[in-house]
């Protein structure tokens, strides 16, 4: 039986008020009457605000569960996600030893096979290391290696790697990611001491993204532009960490500004959702307090967003709804070639979230199930 969504819905052509149609987990119809952001603002019917499902693809834990721990880590931590509007997302590992990974991504592939109830689909893993530079470790533990594509593959094999984060300065990476990007994979820029040349070199073979713009990566200098000028000057994609610690209002700005398609992630931990004290984020142990999550000598260790804060920050940094629904859903679908997620259209999967005025959820769909917020 089709199920209906009325509201002010945001199509890729701007908002309309009227209604979404969901027959068998898919949008099946979309109609209504085009209207302005200010009408959808300031109407004093105070319909709600129906928006496309938010995509997280840098999400180490939540609910107090942790990637690394496998068993059904994942599971619960898209349950706890999916309570703040992300409808998809990929698990992301820590770097590590490789059998650490290798029972990790074993864990993670009968989740990414099929979506339980009332959680969010975990599309696939991203593989924030172990291929990164140890001398750009930020919060993650000491275990880097160099990269190698046989190993990848064999990982591939256990769970499906959609995104790989790498250092393209260290040996033998550059040249990786040419036959990485051939094979499938979507490689991103992060945990990096690299140059401004080192990372055009590394767009310039396939290199899509930046894993958590600005944060551990070599900054920009007006005689060294760095990776974030790499970035700043050539980048489509880019991700960025909006809890407004990791990254200041003006430089979330400048990304925003200079990088097209800059979109949000939470990098969140297994203390997301959970009360202050100690949690484990891979080998780490970290403490959440005052908002945020570090390791002892104070360094930031992921964070305890959730992407319905993130598009909040947004909006509060001036932002258009519209706008910043497209950084916490479209680009990361587009990034991720998903042309069913991210946007509401007919056929695509029902993502779906549904806010009030002040963009506090209200209900969430995902493949066309509700869940269960309480």
């Amino acid at each position: 039986m089709a199920q209906l969504i009325d509201g002010y819905v945001l199509t890729p052509q701007g908002f309309v008020r009227g209604f979404v149609e969901i027959n068998e987990g898919r949008i099946s119809r979309i109609e209504g009457e085009a209207v302005t952001e200010a009408q959808v603002r300031h109407d004093k019917l105070a319909l709600p605000i129906v928006l496309p499902g938010f995509i997280d693809v840098h999400v180490h834990g939540g609910g107090g569960h942790d990637t690394m721990e496998g068993g059904d880590a994942a599971l619960q931590m898209s349950r706890l996600h999916v309570k703040h509007g992300t409808t998809a997302m990929l698990a992301t590992t820590m770097t590590a030893p490789l059998a650490d990974i290798e029972s990790a991504l074993a864990a993670l592939g009968p989740v990414c096979r099929e979506r339980a109830p009332n959680a969010a689909r975990i599309l696939g893993v991203h593989l924030e290391g172990p291929y990164i530079n140890p001398g750009k470790l930020g919060a993650q533990p000491d275990f880097a290696k160099p990269a190698s594509m046989e190993e990848i593959q064999a990982l591939n094999a256990l769970a499906p790697i959609k995104l790989i984060t790498l250092a393209p300065e260290m040996a033998g990476t550059l040249e990786l990611i040419g036959e990485l990007r051939a094979a499938g994979f979507q490689v991103q820029i992060g945990h990096t001491a690299g140059t401004y040349e080192d990372g055009v070199a590394a767009i310039n073979k396939g290199a899509g993204g930046f894993t958590h713009l600005f944060n551990a990566m070599t900054g920009l200098h007006h005689r060294e532009p760095g990776m974030v000028g790499a970035a700043l000057a050539h980048a489509r994609y880019a991700e960025i960490i909006p809890d407004l610690l990791h990254v200041h209002p003006g430089a979330i700005r400048v990304a925003m500004r200079s990088i097209p398609c800059t979109f949000c992630v939470t990098d969140s931990t297994a203390a997301a959702g959970m009360p202050d004290g100690d949690y484990k984020l891979g080998s780490h142990t970290v403490t959440k307090c005052m908002g945020g999550v570090r390791l002892p000598d104070g360094t930031l260790a992921g964070s305890t967003l959730t992407m319905d804060q993130a598009l909040r920050n947004l909006v509060w940094l001036g932002l258009e709804i519209e706008d910043a629904s497209k950084r916490v859903s479209t680009y990361a679908a587009d990034y991720l070639g998903l042309s069913d997620r991210g946007q509401l259209v007919v056929g695509a999967w029902a993502d779906v979230v549904v806010m009030n005025r002040e963009l506090q959820l209200q209900r969430v769909i995902v493949e066309g199930e509700e869940i269960e917020l309480a």
